[in-house]
């Protein structure tokens, strides 16, 4: 493996996965762009003759950088008025012959929530075991512990996730189970909120004030009813690769955006940033009238 030909190669043929890591593992796809390409100068710096398996070692690399950004970070303060917020990107939700795929590569903000609660060393454990399928005596190595330990880690960790890794259903169906919650909103019909939401929703709103978390659909529907406006439009969008909700003034300002979690024909969860100011900072879909949406 001398040829640096070959090396670039094998490295790009590795890159989707090595970025899908390091966005698990910080919450961020620009941190993790960041950390693709940190491995790949720390690639071109050593012996290829020395690495026996490539693909492992770019995977030890990079979970060896994430976990030191990690822990900077947890020992770096926020402003009391930055709350430790996951990253919401939102885009136009426009059906294509490659929505299986892009679903597939989709990091759920449930998900990025509870990974983002979890410690350094746990979330690495898990992230690399129960999604990445690596083997804990290589975790125990990167951690610099034994494979004993890093399994009770990944243990801890997976309790804590309790079924937020679980994939959501079809895009297809997702659309559709938003679109219903949309309609049901839209009219004011209690029942048919009933029976898009799931009993035990949680609903997590990341405001300027702080996060607010209602749990239950019958709260969820009673904040919603007393927070509903007239001059408000909403329509569905796609949240960090999946369907969602985002929200507008009748003048075209952006009120909030909703991650939405569908499972079993309902919405399980939601994470939402009801937040004008930051989404006036961020790359948002163009608002329309009115009449005009989905």
């Amino acid at each position: 493996m001398t040829s640096d030909t070959h090396l670039a190669a094998v490295f790009e043929d590795e890159r989707a996965r090595l970025v899908a890591l390091a966005h698990r593992m910080l919450g961020s796809r620009a941190d993790a762009e960041d950390v693709v390409q940190e491995v790949w100068l720390r690639l071109v710096r050593h012996d290829p003759a020395s690495i026996g398996n490539l693909p492992g070692w770019l995977t030890t690399v990079a979970a060896r950088v994430c976990l030191d950004m990690l822990r900077a970070r947890k020992h770096r303060p926020l402003p009391a008025d930055e709350p430790d917020l996951p990253e919401f990107t939102v885009s136009e939700d426009v059906e294509s012959p490659d929505d299986a795929a892009a679903a597939n590569e989709a990091v759920g903000l449930a998900l990025l929530v509870v990974l983002g609660a979890l410690g350094p060393d746990e979330r690495l454990a898990f992230v690399l075991h129960d999604i990445f399928a690596v083997p804990f005596k290589d975790i125990a190595e990167i951690l610099g512990t034994s494979a004993t330990a890093a399994k009770m880690m990944a243990s801890r960790a997976r309790r804590k996730v309790r079924g937020a890794d679980r994939p959501n259903e079809g895009r297809q169906r997702q659309r559709q189970v938003v679109d219903a919650f949309l309609a049901a909103a839209r009219n004011g019909d209690f029942e048919a909120l009933l029976r898009v939401l799931d009993p035990q929703i949680t609903w997590r709103s990341y405001t300027p004030g702080g996060v607010v978390v209602k749990i239950g659909a019958t709260e969820v529907i009673a904040a919603a009813e007393r927070g509903a406006h007239a001059s408000v439009v909403a329509r569905r969008v796609l949240v960090n690769g999946e369907p969602g909700i985002m929200t507008w003034s009748r003048t075209g300002a952006p009120l909030s955006v909703m991650a939405c979690s569908v499972r079993g024909g309902r919405i399980v969860e939601v994470v939402a940033l009801v937040d004008p100011r930051r989404l006036a900072s961020m790359p948002t879909p163009p608002w329309r009238p009115a009449g005009t949406d989905d």
